[in-house]
This record gives C-alpha cells, structure tokens and sequence, in this order.
C-alpha cells in the first residue's frame, strides 16, 4: 500500500522548488490528488507531471491533469483570498477547482465550466469523492463565463486560450484579476492582468503549455499530425501552406553552428518567444520516437523543437555539446534560406539582451486592430492583433 501523505509531500517538496506560497503549497499538501485520477496509480498521481487524461479520435491530448508545478505557480499568480468568488474556465478532473476551494475557504465559491459534459461530469463526481461538494461544476462554453453566478473576483483558465473573452471581461468585480494561458503567435504565457483605465495590464508572466480551447472560441492554431508512427507533428500558429514537411525532413540535411550558446530555459523562454511574436513563418515541431529531429527541450514522452518553415524548407533550433552550443538544421532547397533570416533574429535578440518572460509587459485593449493601420504604441513594442482585443508586448 502507497504511503499517499509521503508520496505528496514529495511532489509539493518538488514544486517548493520554484518558491510557490505557504497558502498554495498547504493546499497541495492537503487536497487528494489522486482522487481525481482514479485511472492511475497514487505513484503515478503524485508525479510532478501532467497526465494526460482523454484523447480525441485522432489520439491528439484534449484533458489532461496540468503538471503540480505550474497550477501552484498559476495559483499564485491569482491571488486568490479566503472569501473570495472564483471562475475556472476549464474544468478538467476538477483537481485545480479543489485547490481552489480550498484557498478561498467556507466563505468563498468556487464555479468551474467546461465544454465537454464527459469532462465536465467527472469532474463533478471526482469533487464530491474527495470532499468538496459546494464547488459548482457546469457544462458550458467557458468563453461565455458563467453570467448566474457573477461577478468574480478572480477568474481563470486551465486551458490555453487565443484571446481574451469579453465576457470575462465583464464579468469580474471591481479589482479583480484574471489569469490565463495565453498564446502568443503559437506559444504560451501564463499572464496575470488587471484593469487599468481602458485596458488590461500584466501583473506577471510565466511559461507555460497548455491544451488549447475548444469549440467556436478556439484559435486559428494548426496541429498536423505528419507520421503517426512516431507521432511526429508540427504547430503552426495559423494554417497555412507549409508543403510536404515530412518529405523535406527525411531528405538531404546540414547543419550549422551559431557560435553561441544559451541554456535551455533561456532559449525556450526568451528566443521562442522573440521568434514567434516577430517572424511570422515560425513553427514548432515534437515527436516520440525516430530521432528524426534535433532536439531543443522534452517533455515527458517528447522530443520537442523550433524554427522557421516555408513551402521549400525547413529549418529547427538543436544544441550541440555539453556546453549548450546553440545549432541550426536546415532541411530542403529554402533551408539555407530560411536559417540566414533565423540568425538574424538570434543576432537581435542576443543584442537586446537576450529578454524573456521576466520583465515583459502585456497590454490588452479592447477590440481588434484598427483597420487603418498600426496602432499607437511604444517603440520596440509588438502587436499582436486578435478577434475581441489587440495585445502590446513591450520589454522593461
């Protein structure tokens, strides 16, 4: 038999690492996560890990448990305070909901709404088994919020979203804050914003990856699945014609040396992040198995990379060496092409200084971009334009 309270004090030692609050860590020391994945051992439930929970026809992830790490970071992000009334878009096996009624106490509400009533279901009945039965679960499109039970004074998402919805927006009481995984051209940054005259204003920023939202609200993002044998597939940030990608792969190939080098979390935070806001043929590419691929980062299971793709070529980041000396693969006849314009973005963002996560600023007006043009934003600054706003990423 498991000894469950050692198996989680493992799992939040873990997560301590990353100096998460006494509040969050009481609550993952207190709230029974493997009651809410009932399909997998206790050994495996108190993993600092995501587990994925349900798949689509075409095997693609669509709920899943997030890793320990990244909830407590995004609970912290929250802020969330005992009394308070709590919006969780997302309900997936309704483990965050229980952390989250556990921080806002007897006093408090918690409202968790998800798209798909399988999931939805679940995590209701998961909630009543391990004791938290006041904890609203709905089957709804979560982009609506859930108007009955307004206003909150927190709101959150546990699934990736494209943009801001209004109804959040209009939803949330006076000092409220919102958290979200939000995307940006293609990757993830968990943003905690507040209102700031007409605007929303980031208050932090964090990696993160998380599943995507699905329904009418859903992003024009593109996962293609290229060999399913070994689960080989590319994201792009909005379909477009990138040719026959596996062709290219499996054909001729070089490699070049950028003469640097950065450790992982700098690239995957901060020259990802540099490709995807300003170069608009960036793609991402992961597999399980084949080593086709170089490999920039893993994930459980995957080899995961990025770069520049065109109908002719292709090009990935990869590293070389023990010292982290930062590689470019070049595939197809627009390859070589393709890895002199990446240089130039690995040049500029070296003489910037290298930014990330850490200091940048994301402002979210409302509505899309003016349609006569550019709108009026800080030098150096990026725009990236949505449906219902339009984001202004700018670096301290």
């Amino acid at each position: 038999m498991a000894d469950l309270s050692a198996l989680r004090e493992s799992m939040v030692a873990q997560v301590r690492e990353r100096r998460i609050s006494d509040a969050t860590a009481h609550a993952l020391l207190t709230v029974p996560r493997h009651l809410f994945l009932p399909e997998v051992p206790p050994e495996t439930a108190y993993r600092n890990e995501a587990i994925v929970t349900r798949r689509d026809a075409g095997g693609l992830p669509t709920s899943s448990s997030s890793q320990p790490t990244i909830m407590a970071m995004m609970l912290d992000q929250l802020d969330v305070r005992p009394g308070q009334r709590v919006l969780e878009v997302g309900a997936g096996t309704g483990y965050n909901a229980a952390l989250l009624a556990h921080l806002v106490g007897p006093r408090g509400e918690v409202v968790s709404v998800d798209i798909d009533p399988e999931v939805a279901r679940q995590a209701g009945d998961h909630l009543k088994a391990a004791g938290f039965p006041e904890v609203t679960v709905a089957c709804a499109d979560g982009f609506e919020g859930f108007a009955e039970r307004a206003p909150y004074d927190r709101v959150i998402a546990t699934v990736g979203v494209w943009d801001l919805a209004p109804a959040w927006l209009d939803q949330m009481a006076p000092g409220g804050r919102l958290v979200v995984p939000l995307d940006l051209r293609g990757v993830q940054r968990s943003v905690a914003m507040e209102r700031e005259g007409e605007r929303w204003t980031s208050r932090s920023v964090v990696a993160c990856g998380f599943m995507r939202m699905r329904g009418p609200s859903a992003g024009p993002e593109l996962v293609r699945i290229l060999d399913r044998d070994s689960e080989l597939m590319i994201f792009l940030p909005e379909a477009r014609d990138v040719g026959d990608v596996l062709a290219v792969l499996d054909g001729p190939s070089m490699e070049i040396s950028t003469g640097t080098s950065a450790e992982e979390a700098q690239l995957l935070d901060g020259l990802v992040l540099w490709l995807a806001v300003r170069e608009p043929r960036c793609c991402s590419l992961a597999e399980a198995r084949s080593g086709r691929l170089p490999c920039l980062s893993e994930i459980p299971g995957f080899a995961i990379t990025f770069g520049v793709v065109d109908r002719d070529g292709l090009c990935v980041l990869g590293t070389s060496g023990t010292d982290g000396r930062l590689t470019v693969h070049a595939y197809g006849p627009g390859g070589g092409r393709l890895t002199a314009d990446l240089l130039v973005h690995l040049r500029e963002w070296d003489a910037a200084g290298r930014p990330g996560s850490d200091g940048l600023r994301i402002d979210a007006r409302r509505g899309p971009l003016p349609a006569d043009g550019r709108p009026v934003v800080p030098a150096g600054a990026q725009v990236i334009g949505k449906r219902h706003t339009h984001l202004v990423l700018s670096w301290t």
